[in-house]
């Protein structure tokens, strides 16, 4: 861990106390312990990747065919100051075993209620593109190991920046709406450099503006999202042109409809990424499953796919998951999934078929 990530640490510490006595400060935590291996797969010859279940795109938790405790393990801290007034000081810290547990901040925001509707954010959060954006790390407030893979791909999923909330009740429906914009500048993209490039890649998403709007009723929620951005990168020491020029713009659209009807539950998920000079990446997930008390079977289908006159051979893979989740503790579930990759592409392949299998423990504190 780099001394600049200590004294950052250390500092927000020494502010939560001295502050303490100003603000009411609640701590809360979640752990996953979880091991995997590839059971059988291709791998990816002409990239020199061998066989490989890619668990996590932006992280690169990726499994062999050794088990392995790192690629998902994880313990995190939340740390909630609460003052008078509607006046409140966020932070949250994640160390991962695939970054060997080194802690960094993945949330420091500070949040203001205007009024009983309006909340106005401002500092560093998660980009909401997806369903479980805001709480992807906490692996207990799923079903799943991991939200499947084939969504949860692209390379930023943070921002530094400014966000507005509206919660009210329409009727007999909720409504919440979110309007954000922001930047991040990512120096080291993990994902970029380190399994597609081989190089150190600087990935920067500027002038991002998107909105979230969020409705629900009893057993129904559907959850419309769009977000656009501009698109910079360094390769090395070298500018990426996309069509000779050194940028280009990229608007994303989701779309969720998720039905729970106690016993079972139909969970899904649609999202279209335009990239100007690059085409469209689609990604769909369909998850389905019923509670038998404690126990929880579940069935998942998911896929990327890419299009485009630029495109001779794109990203094209999908994943067929099975698992159950055993909720042997109010706090904690058990969880054990099996998945099969197929990487339908070549030139854009990412990690070849797959067959895996990951299991673990998920709690909340």
């Amino acid at each position: 861990m780099s001394c600049l990530k200590v004294m950052q640490i250390i500092f927000f510490s020494l502010l939560v106390s001295c502050y303490g006595a100003y603000a009411q400060v609640n701590l809360s935590g979640f752990a996953s312990v979880n091991a995997g291996k590839v059971l059988s797969g291709d791998g990816v010859e002409h990239y020199g990747v061998p066989p490989t279940f890619l668990a996590d795109y932006p992280l690169v938790s990726a499994y062999e065919k050794e088990w392995d405790f790192a690629p998902e393990s994880l313990f995190g801290v939340q740390i909630n100051a609460n003052f008078d007034g509607g006046l409140m000081a966020v932070a949250q810290i994640v160390g991962r075993g695939v970054n060997d547990y080194d802690p960094e901040f993945e949330w420091a925001y500070i949040s203001y209620e205007l009024n009983d509707n309006w909340t106005v954010q401002a500092g560093k959060k998660r980009l909401p593109l997806f369903y479980y954006s805001d709480f992807y790390d906490v692996g207990f407030a799923y079903v799943w190991m991991r939200p499947p893979a084939d969504n949860y791909t692209w390379q930023i999923f943070n921002y530094n920046g400014a966000n507005l909330l509206y919660s009210s009740d329409i009727g007999d429906w909720s409504l919440m709406a979110n309007i954000y914009t922001g930047k991040e500048d990512d120096k080291e993209n993990k994902l970029l450099g380190g399994f597609f490039f081989g190089e150190q890649t600087r990935e920067i998403w500027k002038d991002i503006i998107g909105g979230v709007v969020n409705l629900s009723r009893d057993w129904f929620e559907v959850r419309l999202t769009h977000m656009q951005y501009t698109n910079e990168r360094y390769i090395g020491s070298q500018r990426t042109l996309w069509a000779g020029k050194d940028n280009r713009d990229g608007k994303f659209y989701g779309a969720s409809f998720n039905a729970d009807f106690g016993d079972w539950f139909i969970l899904t998920e649609l999202n279209l990424l335009d990239l100007e000079h690059d085409g469209n990446l689609d990604t769909n997930k369909l998850s389905f499953g019923y509670r038998f008390g404690e126990y929880t079977p579940y069935f998942s289908y998911s896929s990327m796919s890419q299009d485009g006159d630029s495109v001779v051979d794109g990203e094209n893979h999908k994943t067929t998951s099975v698992g159950l989740r055993w909720d042997f503790h109010e706090s904690a579930a058990f969880k054990v999934q099996f998945d099969s990759v197929k990487d339908n592409s070549f030139d854009f392949a990412v990690a070849g078929d797959s067959e895996s299998l990951t299991f673990g423990i998920d709690l909340v504190f």
